[in-house]
């Protein structure tokens, strides 16, 4: 589904929460949000997840917004909060040969697909960031800038990129010419200087324009 059930509207100032709030006058619950981190980046895994918020203030995340728009310490304490208050919240972690293996569409289709239906409770609708996903066998709607505009979205997004920055924080440790505990494997001066250096290393995505430069001849043209 693309569009919002017959009947269900949401206004423009409606609010972070304005979404789920529309869904539940229309008889539907519970509302999942999903979302991804890492998809651009060119070294460390992919991260996906999905949280179910519960109605009222409970599922009132102080401070919650888009994860890519709070600090690191705001984006610790939301996740704090939603793991404690949420109804069901699940993280599934692609790592970076299944990227490769899979291509990025549809490594991140799986993932996102993968956290809903691991989810403990069974959400009646998803709610996803900017395009939709296939297969999740319950009605959902694309929402665009959906981590900004809808809470369930902005929360998995929290436990995403939280999670994704946990593990890239740990590869720093075991590469730590990189500086992926800086720029957390994305496409920056730093991390194409060092990849220039030092050429790629096991995390890397061998499908990535830069990451196949750095490694020079070798890699299998079907990549």
């Amino acid at each position: 589904m693309s569009t919002l059930p017959q009947g269900t509207t949401v206004r423009r100032d409606a609010g972070l929460y304005g979404y789920e709030r529309a869904l539940r006058r229309a008889g539907i619950a519970p509302i999942a949000g999903v979302d991804e981190a890492g998809r651009g980046a060119c070294a460390g895994p992919l991260v996906a997840a999905a949280a179910i918020l519960p109605e009222g203030r409970a599922g009132i995340i102080p401070g919650l917004a888009d994860s890519k728009l709070l600090t690191a310490k705001a984006r610790e304490r939301c996740y704090d909060q939603v793991v404690r208050r949420a109804l069901a919240w699940s993280v599934v972690v692609i790592s970076s040969h299944e990227c490769d293996r899979l291509g990025m569409h549809v490594a991140n289709l799986a993932a996102l697909r993968r956290c809903v239906f691991r989810l403990d409770v069974r959400a009646a609708y998803v709610l996803t960031d900017g395009f939709p996903v296939d297969g999740l066998e319950v009605p959902g709607l694309a929402v665009w800038k959906g981590d900004r505009v809808a809470a369930c979205i902005s929360a998995a997004s929290v436990l995403a990129k939280v999670t994704r920055d946990r593990l890239m924080m740990g590869l720093d440790a075991d590469f730590p010419e990189y500086g992926f505990a800086i720029h957390k494997g994305y496409v920056t001066p730093l991390h194409t200087e060092r990849l220039v250096e030092h050429g790629p290393c096991v995390e890397h995505r061998q499908r990535f324009v830069n990451v196949r430069r750095a490694a020079g001849p070798g890699l299998p043209e079907d990549l």
